[in-house]
């Protein structure tokens, strides 16, 4: 994340992250649409009918963003930017949804110049209880405990969302790209420090990589991951 990013943060204005993942163009009776393959709740925080803005294919165009049912949504785009796009098609989608992130404690002593560590190792941080994997991410990111960790984000239980944990990540001056990228089961090459997510019945678990391990908050510290059950992952800066 930019010193920028950061400084916005303090003056009490909201930022936002960058989706990536593969879709394609559909036509539909309500004209051409591109389905989202995550939950965009869970991610994002936005309800109801969502502006946006999309890139593909070296275009970019305003959209909106529409539910369809329990967090799944699709975007929908004019015939005249539809015609820049082969119908059934994959493409790689990047998507940008303006004021996507919660802000957590305006007066965080930390920044990415004075972050509150510098991560060059991960020790390992086992749950107290079932739903707290992402407050565990970032405390095993942060250095402190999971019971920091929920003061600062203010949720309980199975309710912290990746947009809860990049704020958080924010909040303690950690430094991260601005794009969560999608991978959707498919091979991926991990960057050296990521949060993973994985898809969990309706939920997300949420788990961490750092150069080559995989540190998971309910089963320990694993050497080697099934990457068919990754739906996406969000690189941190070492």
């Amino acid at each position: 994340m930019l010193p920028t990013l950061q400084r916005e943060l303090n003056r009490g204005r909201e930022v936002s992250v960058k989706y990536s993942f593969e879709s394609r163009l559909e036509k539909r009776d309500e004209g051409y649409v591109i389905p989202i393959p995550f939950n965009i709740w869970e991610v994002c925080r936005k309800r109801d009918v969502i502006q946006a803005d999309v890139k593909v294919a070296g275009e970019s165009f305003e959209c909106k963003m529409f539910p369809m049912e329990k967090g799944s949504y699709e975007i929908r785009i004019s015939d005249a930017d539809a015609g820049r796009l082969k119908e059934n098609e994959n493409y790689q989608f990047l998507l940008h949804v303006p004021a996507s992130l919660r802000t957590m404690d305006q007066n965080s002593p930390y920044s990415p110049e004075h972050p509150i560590r510098r991560i060059d190792g991960i020790q390992l941080i086992i749950q107290p209880a079932d739903g707290l994997c992402g407050q565990a991410c970032v405390a095993m990111l942060a250095g402190v405990t999971i019971e920091d960790v929920n003061k600062v984000m203010d949720c309980r239980e199975w309710q912290a969302t990746m947009g809860h944990v990049i704020s958080a990540l924010n909040y303690y001056g950690i430094e991260h790209a601005d794009v969560i990228v999608f991978t959707q089961g498919r091979e991926a090459s991990l960057p050296k420090c990521c949060i993973m997510m994985e898809k969990m019945g309706r939920f997300c678990h949420y788990l961490l990589h750092y150069d080559g391990k995989f540190y998971d908050s309910n089963l320990g510290i694993l050497e080697e991951y099934d990457m068919s059950k990754l739906l996406g992952y969000f690189e941190v800066k070492c």
